[in-house]
């Protein structure tokens, strides 16, 4: 799940200044946390409390996305969900945009099975984001990741996203030159799934989503969740990614983490890319 939040805070910067290039550097001062990532901890939270028992997910889902999301006032949140968020009795609002899929990739990591991925994404979508292409969006990002997480190839990973949700028929070079600003899922998702498939590591992944423009902290924050399930994240990244945490998210990602595991750089390990658990320093939170 930290990919995500990684790929936000990288792509922080670039989201009202795009760059049409993967070279640029990675995490410097002018990052920051968004409402990607500090969703993605919401539904993380709301997965944790249920202790297997998803009964109550959409619940837990509106209860802690209000909790943890209204610290933060201006971390960009969209109009209507910042409505919601505020609101003393929330209610889906129809909403296709790519919120629903920015924040779903602890649904990807916690699930069980290709059916408890969908599952998930769609318990914690529809409580905002009840249009279609919202919850398409959320559970191709979730399945992805199950997939990516799994075991799957990266052909597997296409194959499977352009039978079922979107097709992958297209280049990064071939969108780059035109594509711009788009807050939907339908134009969010399936690129942000292709910087995946192109890419060559966690990093690299992350790079091809900013290099195209349009709503970078979000298509990074997308490629970033897959890109870490299947590839791991380098143990240097991470480092520094945490040190853009303050104290509250990182006992979000901790209780997360305890429960599921990370995934490690894959290029490190033998076997399994999830690694046991390690406790993070909240002091990391104050190094930034």
């Amino acid at each position: 799940m930290l990919g995500a939040i990684i790929g936000d805070i990288v792509g922080s910067r670039f989201e009202w200044d795009n760059i049409k290039t993967k070279e640029f550097d990675f995490l410097t001062y002018k990052c920051s946390v968004t409402d990607d990532s500090i969703m993605s901890l919401a539904v993380a939270k709301a997965i944790v409390q249920c202790d297997g028992d998803y009964s109550a997910l959409s619940k837990n889902a509106v209860k802690y996305m209000q909790e943890i999301g209204r610290p933060y006032p201006f971390c960009g949140y969209g109009g209507m969900f910042r409505q919601w968020m505020y609101s003393d009795d929330p209610k889906p609002y129809g909403s296709y945009g790519n919120g629903a899929a920015m924040r779903v990739s602890a649904c990807g990591f916690a699930a069980t099975s290709m059916d408890e991925a969908i599952e998930l994404s769609r318990e914690v979508t529809e409580v905002t984001h009840n249009h279609p292409e919202g919850i398409k969006g959320a559970e191709a990002t979730a399945v992805a990741i199950y997939m990516a997480r799994t075991g799957s190839s990266i052909l597997e990973i296409r194959d499977y996203i352009n039978k079922y949700y979107y097709p992958m028929n297209f280049t990064l070079d071939g969108i780059r030159d035109s594509y711009s600003f788009n807050e939907t899922c339908q134009d969010t998702v399936p690129q942000a799934i292709m910087a995946f498939l192109e890419s060559e590591s966690f990093e690299d992944g992350i790079r091809n989503a900013i290099s195209i423009g349009g709503d970078s902290d979000t298509l990074a924050a997308i490629t970033g969740g897959i890109a870490e399930a299947y590839y791991g994240i380098p143990a240097e990244i991470r480092k520094h990614a945490l040190t853009f945490l303050d104290e509250l998210q990182l006992s979000v990602l901790n209780e997360f983490e305890a429960k599921f595991g990370f995934t490690s750089n894959k290029k490190t390990e033998i076997g399994s890319r999830v690694v046991n658990y390690v406790p993070i320093d909240i002091n990391y939170g104050e190094m930034r």
